[in-house]
Protein backbone atom coordinates (compact mmCIF):
# COMPACT_ATOMS: atom_id res chain seq x y z
CA UNK A 1 0.00 0.00 0.00
CA UNK A 2 1.38 3.08 -0.80
CA UNK A 3 0.52 6.40 1.63
CA UNK A 4 0.24 9.74 -0.46
CA UNK A 5 0.40 12.55 1.80
CA UNK A 6 -2.65 14.86 1.83
CA UNK A 7 -2.34 18.76 2.58
CA UNK A 8 -3.89 19.03 5.75
CA UNK A 9 -4.24 22.76 6.74
CA UNK A 10 -4.25 23.59 10.39
CA UNK A 11 -6.48 26.76 11.26
CA UNK A 12 -5.49 29.09 13.32
CA UNK A 13 -7.12 31.91 14.35
CA UNK A 14 -5.17 35.63 14.76
CA UNK A 15 -5.36 34.79 18.33
CA UNK A 16 -3.15 31.41 18.16
CA UNK A 17 -0.82 30.57 20.75
CA UNK A 18 1.97 30.09 18.60
CA UNK A 19 3.27 31.57 14.42
CA UNK A 20 5.22 29.44 12.72
CA UNK A 21 7.48 31.08 9.96
CA UNK A 22 10.14 30.89 7.80
CA UNK A 23 13.92 30.20 10.49
CA UNK A 24 16.13 33.28 10.88
CA UNK A 25 19.91 33.54 11.17
CA UNK A 26 19.25 35.07 14.28
CA UNK A 27 17.54 31.44 16.07
CA UNK A 28 20.85 29.48 15.81
CA UNK A 29 21.38 30.09 19.47
CA UNK A 30 17.45 29.28 20.96
CA UNK A 31 17.22 26.63 18.39
CA UNK A 32 20.30 24.96 19.20
CA UNK A 33 19.60 25.59 22.84
CA UNK A 34 15.99 23.60 22.13
CA UNK A 35 17.46 20.55 20.37
CA UNK A 36 20.21 20.60 23.28
CA UNK A 37 17.29 20.43 25.68
CA UNK A 38 14.87 17.99 23.87
CA UNK A 39 17.65 15.42 22.32
CA UNK A 40 20.65 16.12 24.77
CA UNK A 41 24.43 16.51 24.62
CA UNK A 42 24.68 12.93 22.18
CA UNK A 43 22.14 14.69 19.56
CA UNK A 44 25.53 15.25 17.52
CA UNK A 45 25.95 11.35 17.33
CA UNK A 46 22.75 10.25 16.14
CA UNK A 47 22.64 8.19 12.92
CA UNK A 48 20.88 11.15 11.00
CA UNK A 49 22.88 13.96 11.89
CA UNK A 50 25.11 12.03 9.46
CA UNK A 51 23.06 13.51 6.68
CA UNK A 52 23.10 17.20 7.80
CA UNK A 53 26.70 17.66 8.75
CA UNK A 54 28.59 20.12 7.20
CA UNK A 55 25.05 20.84 5.33
CA UNK A 56 22.54 23.34 5.00
CA UNK A 57 18.61 22.41 5.02
CA UNK A 58 16.71 22.60 1.66
CA UNK A 59 15.60 25.77 0.64
CA UNK A 60 12.83 27.63 2.03
CA UNK A 61 12.50 24.66 4.30
CA UNK A 62 14.03 25.55 7.75
CA UNK A 63 10.91 26.77 9.92
CA UNK A 64 10.80 27.90 13.45
CA UNK A 65 7.70 28.19 15.51
CA UNK A 66 7.13 31.58 17.78
CA UNK A 67 5.21 31.66 21.41
CA UNK A 68 5.42 34.88 23.53
CA UNK A 69 8.42 36.17 21.06
CA UNK A 70 10.39 33.32 21.45
CA UNK A 71 11.23 30.01 19.27
CA UNK A 72 9.40 26.96 21.02
CA UNK A 73 9.88 24.44 18.30
CA UNK A 74 11.83 24.06 15.26
CA UNK A 75 12.08 21.89 12.03
CA UNK A 76 14.20 21.24 9.18
CA UNK A 77 14.00 19.67 5.78
CA UNK A 78 17.52 18.20 4.19
CA UNK A 79 18.52 16.83 0.88
CA UNK A 80 19.14 13.31 0.40
CA UNK A 81 19.31 10.74 -2.28
CA UNK A 82 18.80 7.00 -2.48
CA UNK A 83 19.99 4.83 -5.70
CA UNK A 84 20.36 8.55 -7.32
CA UNK A 85 16.28 8.73 -6.00
CA UNK A 86 16.09 12.43 -4.92
CA UNK A 87 13.92 13.21 -1.44
CA UNK A 88 14.12 15.00 1.87
CA UNK A 89 14.98 13.89 5.17
CA UNK A 90 12.93 15.44 7.82
CA UNK A 91 14.38 16.59 11.13
CA UNK A 92 14.53 17.08 14.07
CA UNK A 93 11.74 18.02 15.26
CA UNK A 94 11.89 19.70 18.37
CA UNK A 95 9.27 21.54 20.91
CA UNK A 96 10.18 23.50 24.01
CA UNK A 97 8.78 21.08 26.60
CA UNK A 98 6.75 23.95 28.17
CA UNK A 99 4.55 24.07 24.95
CA UNK A 100 4.23 20.58 23.51
CA UNK A 101 0.36 21.02 24.64
CA UNK A 102 -0.23 23.64 21.99
CA UNK A 103 -0.04 21.42 18.78
CA UNK A 104 3.54 23.02 18.02
CA UNK A 105 4.82 19.75 16.97
CA UNK A 106 2.08 18.52 14.47
CA UNK A 107 1.74 22.02 12.98
CA UNK A 108 5.35 22.15 12.02
CA UNK A 109 5.05 18.65 10.48
CA UNK A 110 2.19 19.95 8.61
CA UNK A 111 3.52 22.73 7.40
CA UNK A 112 6.61 21.51 6.34
CA UNK A 113 5.29 18.52 4.46
CA UNK A 114 3.05 21.59 2.60
CA UNK A 115 5.79 23.56 1.87
CA UNK A 116 7.89 20.61 0.77
CA UNK A 117 5.19 19.59 -1.99
CA UNK A 118 4.91 23.24 -3.17
CA UNK A 119 8.13 23.33 -3.89
CA UNK A 120 7.92 19.93 -5.95
CA UNK A 121 9.60 17.73 -3.82
CA UNK A 122 8.30 13.81 -4.08
CA UNK A 123 9.07 12.34 -0.66
CA UNK A 124 10.42 12.75 3.13
CA UNK A 125 12.46 10.09 5.16
CA UNK A 126 12.90 9.95 8.95
CA UNK A 127 13.77 8.08 11.72
CA UNK A 128 11.24 8.34 14.53
CA UNK A 129 8.27 6.74 16.06
CA UNK A 130 5.91 5.04 13.87
CA UNK A 131 2.85 6.09 16.24
CA UNK A 132 3.56 9.79 16.26
CA UNK A 133 4.32 9.87 12.24
CA UNK A 134 1.56 7.60 10.95
CA UNK A 135 -1.10 10.63 11.51
CA UNK A 136 1.46 12.58 9.31
CA UNK A 137 1.12 9.83 6.18
CA UNK A 138 4.58 8.30 7.33
CA UNK A 139 5.50 4.70 7.70
CA UNK A 140 7.54 2.13 6.50
CA UNK A 141 6.17 0.56 3.28
CA UNK A 142 8.69 2.33 1.17
CA UNK A 143 11.46 1.95 3.34
CA UNK A 144 12.77 -1.76 3.39
CA UNK A 145 15.22 -1.14 1.46
CA UNK A 146 16.80 1.59 2.60
CA UNK A 147 19.31 2.27 5.22
CA UNK A 148 21.31 5.28 7.15
CA UNK A 149 24.60 5.60 7.33
CA UNK A 150 24.94 3.97 10.88
CA UNK A 151 22.59 1.91 13.24
CA UNK A 152 19.04 2.76 13.24
CA UNK A 153 16.04 0.16 13.80
CA UNK A 154 14.31 -0.55 10.64
CA UNK A 155 10.86 0.51 12.15
CA UNK A 156 11.60 3.25 12.93
CA UNK A 157 12.64 4.49 9.05
CA UNK A 158 9.42 5.46 7.64
CA UNK A 159 8.68 7.51 4.55
CA UNK A 160 5.89 9.61 2.97
CA UNK A 161 5.47 9.96 -0.59
CA UNK A 162 4.04 13.55 -1.73
CA UNK A 163 3.97 12.49 -5.24
CA UNK A 164 2.67 8.93 -6.20
CA UNK A 165 5.80 6.58 -6.87
CA UNK A 166 8.03 8.66 -5.72
CA UNK A 167 9.86 6.32 -3.85
CA UNK A 168 9.44 3.48 -6.32
CA UNK A 169 13.17 3.05 -7.30
CA UNK A 170 14.71 4.24 -3.99
CA UNK A 171 16.98 1.62 -2.30
CA UNK A 172 20.26 1.40 -0.81
CA UNK A 173 22.29 3.61 1.41
CA UNK A 174 20.35 7.45 1.78
CA UNK A 175 23.03 9.82 0.90
CA UNK A 176 23.31 13.62 1.69
CA UNK A 177 23.19 15.38 -1.42
CA UNK A 178 22.43 19.00 -0.22
CA UNK A 179 24.14 22.19 -0.49
CA UNK A 180 27.81 22.24 1.71
CA UNK A 181 27.39 24.80 4.46
CA UNK A 182 30.33 27.38 4.27
CA UNK A 183 33.28 26.81 6.70
CA UNK A 184 33.24 30.44 8.38
CA UNK A 185 37.05 32.03 7.66
CA UNK A 186 39.82 31.11 9.62
CA UNK A 187 40.97 33.94 11.67
CA UNK A 188 44.13 34.89 11.12
CA UNK A 189 47.05 34.80 13.46
CA UNK A 190 47.44 38.40 14.82
CA UNK A 191 51.01 37.40 14.95
CA UNK A 192 51.49 36.71 11.96
CA UNK A 193 49.44 39.50 10.74
CA UNK A 194 51.70 41.68 12.54
CA UNK A 195 54.52 40.15 11.46
CA UNK A 196 54.17 40.71 7.31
Amino acid sequence: MTVVWKSITAAFSDAAPFAIRAERASDVRAREALLDASFGEGRHARTCQRLRDGRVPAEGLAFAAEHDGRVVGTVRLWHVSAAGVPALVLGPLAVDSSCRKLGIGAALMRHALKEAAARGHGAVILRGDPDYYARFGFSAAKTGDLALPGPFERERLLAVELRIGALDEASGMIVATGAKARRPRARRNIAAALAA
